[in-house]
């Protein structure tokens, strides 16, 4: 038997307390106060356990089993799939489709194992049915709730011991143990904390969806995203139909992982070629237009990096970056004004990755000072170009990783040039392949001279 009880713990200096204050007595700070279960047992000792600490090579290596989730962009996220009684959080901004994803999960799970339970707080059962027949899903085995109560769900799980359970969202899950409200720091801990240890005992896996605030970020304590085995953001332009899935925390894979999906009425599809999706209408001979051979995870990945450079009419010059890194665009102007000699601050300046993807990786350096430099001269780049390269403060280009896998990419999507750093030593690509020439430059003011028509 226990006894239970709460207490309020600051989340900046540890200071306990049995009630509630709006400003903290021990550190001043203002709503650090978080509520928080304290479980007593009553007439019972803590027991010893036989576990002793044991020596790194004696402990033996365990086979992770994982779970099929039916779509190869998911499983490549996850690390190869969703390991049996790991804890995922799913953020994404509202509508971006993230229930319409965990619903198909959920559909071809059920379709091929046992029970999967699909939980939501968000929406009644009949809008849930109405999503799904939308989708063309049947699953029988696919068990639907609308329920919030975290005592209900503990029961509910350990009875039907499913397969898989989905809970939508866990900002709406709730504790009656605590006075705090719904949404609040401590129920989505308490929430987090009992659901996860419950799954884990039972060797079950379990998504859960986190809403973003609005600067993007997931809502509530970042001890939320330490709790959990991954966090996957699924992110994209609501406006666009490709989706990008991306993990920024896995315990059992890489987070350099990208799947890429496309929202159609039938749900959403995977792009098992993403370069060749993105390079589709791509304009030819057009100045501001480039073509970057990027590296997410370990796929290569050819996106179109456009620019526009035009006069300002304001006194201050502005400058736009969409999918690129803002900061990191202002220094290559910087750099092309002061080692190339291009007038570029009285210019306004606007950068787009094609497609609503963000990328952030050094080696589209290159492939932004080229579409800047071609927009500003209205002179195309080379047909069928396509660059890569880390560019410094002094103007030199750095070589970048994964150059091969990148070559390899190119050659497979028709491009017959390529612009890659100096002195890069090729072991497994043919320099002499006549269908792709590859071209060596050493300084920025080098590769416009060679990139630009």
């Amino acid at each position: 038997m226990s006894k239970v009880k709460s207490k309020f713990v600051c989340q900046q200096c540890g200071f306990e307390t049995l009630r509630w204050f709006g400003r903290c007595p021990e550190c001043g700070e203002w709503n650090t106060l978080v509520e928080e279960v304290v479980k007593t047992a009553l007439g019972k000792q803590g027991t010893k356990t036989d576990i002793r600490p044991q020596s790194l090579v004696q402990i033996e290596n365990l086979a992770v089993e994982r779970l099929d989730l039916g779509m190869s962009e998911v499983n490549r996220v996850l690390g190869g799939g969703l390991v049996l009684g790991s804890i995922v959080l799913l953020a994404g901004d509202p509508g971006i489709g993230k229930s319409t994803l965990l619903l198909q999960v959920a559909n071809y799970v059920a379709q091929r194992v046992e029970k999967v339970l699909y939980i939501s707080g968000e929406e009644s059962v009949e809008q849930i049915k109405m999503r799904a027949a939308r989708l063309n899903l049947q699953a029988a085995n696919l068990l639907l709730w609308s329920e919030t109560d975290l005592d209900l769900l503990e029961q509910e799980i350990e009875a039907l011991k499913p397969s898989l359970v989905i809970v939508d969202s866990i900002q709406t899950v709730f504790c009656r143990e605590l006075t705090s409200s719904l949404g609040s720091i401590g129920q989505i801990k308490e929430a987090t904390s009992r659901l996860g240890a419950l799954v884990k005992g039972l060797n079950i896996p379990l998504l859960i969806v986190g809403h973003v605030t609005k600067e993007g970020s997931i809502a509530g304590p970042r001890v939320l995203e330490h709790m959990v085995d991954t966090v996957l953001y699924f992110e994209g332009e609501r406006h666009h139909q490709y989706r990008i899935l991306r993990a920024i925390k896995n315990r059992f894979g890489s987070t350099f992982e990208l799947g890429v999906f496309e929202m159609q009425n039938g749900g959403l599809v995977e792009v098992l070629n993403p370069s060749q999706a993105f390079l589709a209408e791509r304009p030819l001979a057009s100045p501001g237009s480039v073509v970057v051979a990027s590296i997410e995870g370990t796929r290569p990945l050819l996106v179109e990096i456009q620019a526009l450079v035009s006069r300002s009419v304001f006194g201050q010059p502005r400058r736009v970056a969409t999918g690129a890194d803002y900061n990191r665009v202002n220094l290559l102007m910087a750099v092309l004004e002061k080692r190339v000699g291009l007038n570029l601050s009285q210019q306004d300046a606007y950068v787009n990755v094609v497609g609503g993807i963000k990328i952030q990786e050094p080696a589209l350096d290159l492939a932004i000072a080229v579409a800047l430099a071609s927009s500003l001269k209205n002179r195309p780049c080379l047909p069928n170009l396509v660059v890569m390269g880390e560019v410094g403060l002094t103007g030199e280009i750095r070589s970048v990783p994964f150059v091969e896998k990148r070559l390899r990419e190119a050659q497979k999507l028709g491009f017959t040039h390529c612009l890659i750093p100096y002195g890069r030593k090729l072991s497994c690509f043919d320099r002499q392949e006549k269908s792709l020439e590859i071209i060596e430059a050493k300084t920025l003011k080098e590769a416009l001279d060679i990139a630009l028509v």
